[in-house]
């Protein structure tokens, strides 16, 4: 691949994450949701807990993509570094202002979130790619899923004597109630925590090998051939791990990791293979469109929420008359609140349509 040559596949895998990120998170209604489509309540993993590992492994991609570019341009370092923490605030800073969106109550205010986690990660991981070769952050990948899966198994939870890995009652959460402020999103614990960041910069950096891959001199055949074996072999090592550790996306397990980094590695290979080597561009556009301002469309998202979820229209908000209509009708619930899941992520796609045809790239 050519370093000023777009990678359409990753564009499509970016968006049709971030489309099903929103999808999942805006159902017709919480009591009425297919299995799929919720997040498991602690141990194991449904198709929703693959979403935002994906969104970060992806962000470990562009990092390599993007500021390899940028070092054959001739960019000094200490630009890149003053852009990657300028950037990094900036999406931290949003993902507060959504925490606090719309009723603004500072004493309620959650500072862990989905922004707030990708900005760390992408911190992390841009000035790790900037400072080390792939070898080393390998190596640091290994260390912190290690060093976490040791801290988590084998050192006493405080208070209880032994380890413990139930929910709000485990190390992380425990090193959480000292260093993360605010409240937490499960009042004891908080699937963002302080402490679960450190294996979710192993995602990220599990994406920036994958990106070094793409970039590698190997034909397109074996870049694929590669991305999908090296994914088959982490998703099963991330199983066998999970005999001992779990697989928990709640405390972001290593185990965790390594199955989501390697399904997402396979995942990748599977796009590269149908978009960029078979060239089926068109079938993809419209992932292309979420994908090109990904974050922004997800930031409207959450504001556009408010007036879909809260505002009252004759007794009822949006979503409400849109469930009572297509119930009324005699729709299945959960097939009626998949069908509001679908067109919120149509009502989106139209702002990202719009932006894409405008050739406007938003870059948080």
């Amino acid at each position: 691949m050519k370093q000023n040559q777009r990678l359409i596949s990753l564009d499509a895998f970016r968006g049709f994450t971030i489309a099903s990120m929103i999808m999942v998170n805006n159902p017709g209604s919480w009591s009425h949701v297919y299995a799929p489509l919720l997040h498991k309540p602690w141990n194991g993993i449904t198709p929703t807990d693959l979403i935002f590992p994906f969104f970060i492994f992806i962000v470990g991609v562009s990092v390599a993509l993007a500021y390899t570019k940028r070092v054959a341009a001739g960019v000094s370092q200490k630009e890149m570094v003053r852009k990657i923490v300028w950037r990094s605030v900036k999406i931290f800073a949003v993902g507060i202002f959504l925490a606090l969106y719309p009723r603004f109550n500072f004493g309620e205010l959650r500072v862990a979130g989905v922004l707030q986690r990708i900005a760390i990660v992408f911190l992390v991981c841009a000035l790790l790619f900037l400072k080390v070769g792939w070898k080393r952050q390998a190596i640091v990948a290994g260390c912190l899923l290690v060093g976490y899966w040791l801290s988590m198994m084998f050192l006493p939870t405080p208070g209880y004597g032994k380890p413990m890995l139930e929910p709000g009652v485990n190390l992380a959460a425990w090193i959480d109630s000292f260093l993360l402020p605010g409240r937490m999103w499960q009042k004891t614990w908080d699937p963002e925590g302080v402490f679960s960041t450190l294996p979710a910069i192993a995602t990220g950096i599990t994406g920036m090998l994958a990106g070094t891959l793409i970039l590698s001199k190997n034909s397109m055949e074996r870049k694929i051939i590669w991305l999908f074996t090296a994914g088959f072999l982490a998703a099963t090592l991330g199983v066998v791990w999970s005999w001992h550790f779990p697989l928990n996306k709640g405390l972001w397990t290593s185990s965790f990791v390594m199955a989501t980094s390697g399904l997402a590695s396979m995942t990748l290979a599977a796009s590269l293979f149908l978009v960029d080597h078979l060239g089926y561009k068109k079938y993809a556009k419209p992932w292309v469109i979420f994908g090109s301002n990904a974050i922004s469309v997800y930031v409207l998202a959450g504001l556009l929420g408010y007036f879909f979820y809260e505002i009252q229209i004759g007794g009822a908000s949006i979503k409400g008359h849109f469930m009572d209509f297509f119930t009324g009708m005699g729709t299945a619930p959960k097939f009626a609140s998949l069908l509001y899941a679908l067109l919120y992520v149509g009502i989106l796609f139209i702002p990202a349509l719009v932006l894409y045809r405008k050739k406007i790239f938003l870059k948080l």
